[in-house]
This record gives C-alpha cells, sequence and structure tokens, in this order.
C-alpha cells in the first residue's frame, strides 16, 4: 500500500484549513484545537513548512503563520514533498536502476518511472484551493486519471 504519513495528512489538513481564509495568521494553538490534533505535532509541522517557503511566521503579539502564496499556487505534490521528501514509487525511481540488486536486468523500471511522473504530475495539479474548495470547484466532479490511497516516502540518506 502506498501510503502518507501521519504528519503529511496532517499538514494537508492544516493548510486546507488555512487556504479558507488565505489572508488570516493562524497560530498552532488554535490551528491544533480547530484540526483535534496535539499541539506539539502541529508546531512542528508549522515550523518545518515555513522553513520551506509554504508558510510565512510571523512575530510578536499579533503573529503566528500565514501562507506564502495564494491556495491556487501551493500544489498537494509541493506540500508532500516538503513533508516527506521526493515522491518515488520505488527505489529506482530515485535511486537508479543500481538501488536494486536486479536493476540490470530489470524490464520494469522504465514503466516504474512512467507511472511516478503519472501520480507526480496529478498531485502537483490539485492545489490547496481545491482542497478546500475555495476556488469555486473543488475536487468533487472533476476527472482525475489516478485513484490511490497516498504516496510512500522514500528518505533521503
Amino acid at each position: 500500500m502506498i501510503r502518507l504519513n501521519r504528519e503529511t495528512d496532517y499538514g494537508i489538513g492544516i493548510l486546507t484549513l488555512m487556504a479558507q481564509a488565505p489572508d488570516a495568521r493562524f497560530n498552532a494553538g488554535s490551528l491544533a484545537e480547530t484540526r483535534g490534533l496535539p499541539q506539539p505535532i502541529v508546531s512542528k509541522i508549522l515550523k518545518h513548512l515555513a522553513r520551506r517557503g509554504v508558510l510565512v511566521s510571523y512575530r510578536g503579539a499579533k503573529g503566528g503563520y500565514g501562507l506564502a502564496r495564494r491556495p491556487e499556487e501551493i500544489s498537494i505534490a509541493e506540500v508532500i514533498t516538503v513533508l516527506e521528501g521526493p515522491i518515488a514509487l520505488t527505489d529506482c525511481i530515485e535511486e537508479g536502476q543500481d538501488a536494486c540488486q536486479y536493476g540490470s536486468n530489470c524490464q520494469t523500471s522504465g514503466v516504474w518511472n512512467h507511472i511516478n511522473n503519472v501520480v507526480l504530475q496529478a498531485l502537483s495539479d490539485i492545489t490547496l484551493a481545491e482542497m478546500t474548495g475555495a476556488d469555486g470547484t473543488g475536487i468533487q466532479g472533476q476527472a482525475h486519471t489516478l485513484e490511490f490511497t497516498g504516496v510512500r516516502h522514500v528518505r533521503e540518506h
């Protein structure tokens, strides 16, 4: 099974909530309470997203976090890559045919590369605005060529 890790799932949920009010500032406590998540996990996710340019961090009494760009400009592929690393369905996608002991005789790595590109494109085509329905269309009713339950993370070494 291909699956997002819990923090990525939480992160997308947090960002979807933030995308509903893209000009607002949010703090970890209120986001944690609204989403029903532990505040330390929300704080960790927010800091990571800010370090990678998805969020902007504001200091001071009216501080908090806000989206760095409009929800229409932030793709789900970007969020997954920020929180999990490169989207790679098999080891040979990220590391090449030498990642596998059978790589020199593999007949499927090219096909896996194509499949990975299709998944990456599908995730790139879905934005936070679509996740929230903020663009007026939402994800309902749109024809997407792939249906899957998540993405496996291949950790960088």
